[in-house]
């Protein structure tokens, strides 16, 4: 039997839709005819991209673990708090620690790590390892740099990526517990960060040890390497940038193409803008101290970095990436399907977060010493 042309678009558009009428366009109600007039006229002439109001769905190219993630709600209140005053502040960061800290003694038992609390270079700092070390990782060392805007995540709370990395990874982890805003704003954190970093030396040779550091921590470890450099200490042989704040200044097209699509971080209008201002403490933001980007990258270890097509630091960390390239530096990009900012972290028993640890600890092993 022969089909007409219209029955065979009849087939394949689906019963719903009459021959000759435009499909709707992908996330959208509105037929894609009408949304092709509308959005090409508004983007007619050279200018900022005018966009359709549209729904994205959740990807079915993830796994069904991390597909829970990419559906949930907006992390509230940690994403668009706003506290009025230190006191507010502190109360909200101790909450929120507390909460978090409660789900670590679970899953350090699930993956055979322990956690010791310690000082290191007059420094808060925890001691986190697998309870069997693997031959190879025997003479390696980590240092690690929490996340958490600069505000969130002090004490045990900010040690849940040390003990993914040591146990996915099977690297003896040194996390530092630095001090914070609205007590301790910039340079204290960078201080305390320093001081490990330099007590670390009597421990490790330093070609076989390496920092790293999601969102905030990706900063801070960038920041690190550049006032290593100017000190003249000893630089790792290898870095890991999750997703790294490179630049406080919301600078980056993906600040605008994954506002509300990333549900972590969801606007830098929450609460970045204020965190940043409490951190800074009303220095330039384009030091590269606070933004590294604006520094010299001349120089710096070999670099791995992560992030997510919603990421809202999608854009800090491939400038990174482009900046460490022009500087002459081996940087490895890996960009997650789906992924928000740092939610490899928020998911241990998606193959995503196992996935993401496994390429740091693949790219420090080629690196780092034995």
């Amino acid at each position: 039997m022969r089909l007409s042309l219209s029955a065979l678009l009849l087939i394949a558009c689906g019963p719903h839709m009459a021959f000759g009428q435009a499909a709707p366009a992908a996330g959208s109600d509105r037929p894609f005819a009408q949304l092709e007039a509308e959005i090409g006229a508004a983007n007619a002439a050279p200018g900022p991209r005018t966009v359709p109001a549209k729904v994205v769905p959740v990807p079915d190219t993830v796994s069904p673990q991390f597909r829970t993630a990419v559906a949930a709600p907006y992390r509230v209140p940690a994403w668009n708090a706003n506290p009025p005053d230190a006191a507010a502040w502190k109360a909200l960061v101790d909450k929120l620690a507390a909460a978090g800290a409660a789900t670590l003694p679970a899953l350090r038992e699930k993956l055979g790590v322990t956690s010791q609390a310690a000082v290191i270079g007059g420094v808060k700092a925890f001691v986190i390892q697998p309870r069997q070390i693997p031959e190879a990782n025997r003479n390696r060392l980590l240092l690690h740099i929490h996340g958490g805007g600069y505000v969130y995540n002090p004490g045990e709370s900010g040690t849940l990526e040390a003990i993914l990395m040591a146990g996915l990874g099977g690297f003896k982890v040194i996390s530092v517990d630095y001090r914070m805003p609205p007590d301790a704003p910039y340079p204290a954190a960078m201080d305390d960060a320093t001081a490990v970093w330099r007590a670390m030396q009597t421990m490790q040779k330093p070609q076989n040890m390496a920092v790293f550091g999601t969102s905030t921590g990706g900063g801070m470890t960038l920041a690190l390497m550049l006032r290593a450099k100017a000190e003249g200490l000893p630089l790792p042989a290898a870095i890991g940038l999750g997703t790294p704040w490179a630049d406080m200044t919301e600078t980056g097209d993906s600040y605008r193409t994954n506002e509300w699509v990333d549900n972590v971080l969801v606007s830098y209008s929450g609460y970045l803008t204020p965190a940043a201002k409490l951190y800074a403490a009303g220095r330039d933001l384009k030091d590269p101290q606070l933004s590294p980007i604006y520094g010299d990258f001349t120089g710096l270890p070999p670099a791995l970095l992560i992030t997510g097509t919603r990421d809202l630091f999608l854009s800090n960390t491939v400038r990174t990436h482009r900046k460490l390239r022009a500087a002459g530096i081996e940087a490895s990009l890996q960009v997650f399907e789906g992924l928000s900012h740092a939610q490899y972290l928020f998911t241990p028993d998606a193959p995503e977060t196992t996935e993401a640890f496994g390429e740091m600890a693949k790219f420090f092993d080629a690196h780092l010493g034995r």
